[in-house]
Formats: structure tokens, sequence, C-alpha cells
């Protein structure tokens, strides 16, 4: 099987004063196509700040990240911006959906900025699968947490990514609502064949993965 994410050494620190602050210290792994992967770990451990480097958010002071097949560290961020958009999917704790439109047009969004035609056929659909036909025209403050979570599911499989990034999709909601967007998450997964890495602090949530890396510290805990 082929890897869709390989990580090499990373290495990233950040000024704290007048000293060097390690975020994350030699952090090795592979993900491999069409499977799930969990990235686990305390607060502060360094979980976001790899994820931010996997998805070639931001560059590593030492080591690569090959993601697709292309080296993030040879790409300027232009070009990491349009690997992105053409491979990746985001889904976000704080779900960041635009507040002045509505679902609809949330999900509809990525994929008129790609050019594609049926848009909103597309987004009808996913929103359906989620169960949010009767949403559709809702505003997100006109949403609950987990209704917003779900119109963020939708959009995120809008574009057919080959991997999703997840940081922490549950973390604002309460555990019934988080496990419903949970199985929706790991459902339409199956269904589009997407790589998934979740950043989460659920083991409950991380043992549904096929693989689990551990950090403490900004180590890789073995």
């Amino acid at each position: 099987m082929s890897k869709i994410l390989n990580v090499d050494q990373l290495r990233k620190t950040y000024p704290s004063g007048d000293q060097e602050l390690t975020v994350l210290e030699d952090i090795s792994f592979a993900v491999e196509t069409g499977t799930t992967f969990a990235i686990v770990g305390p607060s502060g451990s360094g979980k976001t700040t790899l994820l931010g480097l996997c998805a070639g958010l931001d560059k590593p002071d030492e080591g690569r990240v090959a993601l697709c097949g292309e080296d993030l560290t040879l790409l300027d961020e232009d070009q990491r911006a349009l690997l992105r958009n053409r491979e990746v999917g985001f889904i976000f704790q704080n779900f960041q959906l635009l507040p002045t439109l509505t679902a609809l047009e949330n999900v509809s969004l990525p994929l008129e900025l790609r050019g594609e035609s049926g848009a909103a056929d597309t987004a009808r659909t996913l929103l359906s699968k989620v169960g949010l036909a009767d949403r559709l025209h809702h505003y997100p403050s006109q949403l609950s947490g987990g209704e917003q979570q779900r119109v963020a599911l939708a959009r995120a499989f809008a574009n057919r990514p080959s991997l999703l990034f997840a940081d922490e999709p549950t973390g604002n909601l309460d555990d019934e609502t988080g496990s419903r967007v949970v199985e929706l998450l790991f459902d339409l997964n199956q269904e589009a064949g997407t790589t998934l890495v979740i950043v989460t602090h659920d083991m409950d949530l991380a043992r549904r993965c096929h693989q689990i890396l551990k950090l403490k510290g900004g180590r890789v805990q073995v």
C-alpha cells in the first residue's frame, strides 16, 4: 500500500523570550493511503503544531514532510496552498463556517472556487447525508454546535480530498453529539475512500483508527 503522508525527523522550535522553545523533536511516521490515523497526547504535547506541519501550513526547522508524493519543504507558500486546495480537507474544533453564508452556501463555496458545475446539487446531497436536508438555508448562528460541525463535515468532503485532517473534531461538542459526528465522519470517510488523520485527546476515538501516534512533550511516546 502506498504512503500518502511521510514525516521524517521533524523538529520545530519557537522563540520564547531570549530562549528557544522546542515544540517537536525527531518526529517520524508514515500514513498509508486509505487508512485512519490518530495523533494523541495531552495539551501542549505538540499535536496541533504537528498537524499544521503535515498540512504545509507551517514549515519545520529540520526534517521533511511528503504529502501526496510532494516534498513540502521544497515548495513555496503558494505551491503548498495549491496542493492543499487540490488534495486536502480540514475539520476544526471551532467549525470555521462563514457566518454570512447559509449551510448550503458554506458547502457550495469550495466547489464554486474550483469552478465546478453543479456545486449546489453536490452540497445538497452531502448535507442530506449528514441529516441536514431541512437546514440548507439556515445560517451558522441558527444552528446548534453539532449541526455546525455536520455542515463542516459536508464541506470537508465536498472537494473529494485525498487526505482529511481533523483537529479535535468533537472538542466543542457534548458526548452524545460528538458520538454522532464521529459516526458520520467515519461513514463518509469510508464511502469516499479518504485517508483520515485525526488529532484528539479522546482515546476511544483514537482506538477506532488503524494507527495511533502518541505525543508527549513534543516527542513520540513508544
